[in-house]
């Protein structure tokens, strides 16, 4: 095995946002040199890797040139230039995730195109070049309202994905490449973290619940483990598996998916990375993702992924109406309850439903918890001067 730990190994990290920071805390445990690249010179990483480099992420130049200075890549971002990855595989660079399984990832079309393809469960779905397809689709009743549409790329946090009831609705859509999905009347959110190593050790994560803002499409509360049947559970850890297995991925994988009524699983999407879903295992897991993301690209040992105890994470995130220089209001009344632990993501202005952090809540009964989560979602407010 290479000596990753006080050497002069060099990790290469693309992106440097909260995600990139929380991995750091793992690097910095295991004293692995990191050198990220990100394209804001003041991302939350900047100031707390070894070496930083300003470049964009969509660059060939700027990734293939950073790719050259580090001994193995990886990243926090999937959006990034896919053929530099290519190139540096070629030469020879170990890159975890492969690029081939971003370059599906990075488009939701292509993702969709893979789980039909392997016999993945996965609502029904529509890819459009651009918008005027759509248009012509509709007009002529090949597809009905409504629907949910999803831009192919760049999608986030509900950026790029709205529910479509009328012709109205579509106004405001760019014309870009897309597909759409049957609206599937659905029980839960849940979703499933799976780590692999390059020796094909594998491990997942409990099944998690997922609570979304109505107005935002963003996740309010992580609720692990998700209050659903043993057998539920089990059928949604399998699914995940079986994505990483046809994916023949490396790395982790947040595997989000929909519980129907009649309690089938489908596939929603993947990211191939730690995951917000996975933010709760920092406190209340044995390995929590981060860890785990750094074991897995290096061929370790996995680690336990059982929880240690109930854990719930609440989002921060800016408050409509403020924007600027952030200010987290009551976070000491939130300090002061047991088992309540903030993360402040180090973004230094606040927007609305931008992510400026998140905390989690453990304790040992889920529904105390879940009530904690409440309280701490009321109490604290993220605004500005």
């Amino acid at each position: 095995m290479k000596n990753y730990f006080s050497s002069d190994f060099k990790l290469g990290i693309l992106g440097g946002g909260q995600l990139g920071r929380m991995l750091l805390t793992e690097t910095q445990k295991f004293d692995i040199y990191t050198s990220i690249l990100d394209g804001n010179p003041n991302a939350p990483c900047a100031q707390i890797c070894n070496n930083f480099v300003v470049g964009d992420l969509l660059d060939f130049d700027a990734v293939y040139n950073f790719g050259k200075t580090v001994d193995i890549l990886t990243i926090e971002i999937e959006n990034v230039n896919i053929d530099a990855l290519d190139k540096l595989q070629a030469e020879g660079l170990t890159i975890y995730p492969k690029p081939k399984d971003l370059r599906i990832i990075q488009s939701k079309a292509r993702q969709k195109h893979f789980y039909f393809d392997h016999q993945i469960p996965t609502a029904p779905f529509s890819h459009f070049a651009y918008l005027e397809e759509l248009h012509h689709c509709l007009e002529n009743s090949i597809i009905s309202f409504p629907f949910v549409w999803k831009a192919a790329r760049f999608g986030y946090d509900g950026n790029g994905v709205k529910i479509v009831r009328s012709f109205a609705d579509l106004e405001s859509l760019p014309n870009v490449e897309c597909i759409t999905e049957q609206l599937i009347p659905f029980k839960n959110e849940l979703a499933v973290i799976v780590a692999r190593n390059a020796d094909g050790e594998t491990k997942t994560y409990p099944v998690v619940e997922m609570e979304f803002h109505p107005e935002a499409n963003q996740v309010e509360y992580v609720i692990c483990p998700a209050r659903i049947e043993e057998s539920v559970a089990k059928k949604a850890q399998d699914l995940a598996l079986k994505v990483v297995k046809d994916l023949d991925f490396i790395g982790l994988l947040a595997v989000e998916m929909f519980q129907t009524e009649t309690n089938e699983i489908l596939v929603n999407e993947v990211a191939p990375r730690p995951h917000n879903s996975g933010h709760y295992s920092i406190e209340a897991s044995y390995t929590n993702q981060f860890e785990q993301h750094l074991r897995s690209i290096l061929n370790l040992p996995l680690g336990n992924t059982a929880s240690k105890v109930a854990g719930i994470m609440v989002n921060l995130v800016g408050e409509e109406g403020f924007s600027g220089d952030v200010i987290y209001q009551n976070i000491e009344e939130i300090l002061k309850i047991d088992g309540v632990t903030p993360h402040i993501y180090g973004k230094k202005e606040t927007r609305p439903f931008r992510k400026m952090g998140h905390v989690t809540i453990v304790n040992a009964d889920i529904d105390k918890a879940r009530k904690i989560a409440q309280q701490v979602k009321e109490t604290i407010r993220v605004i500005s001067k």
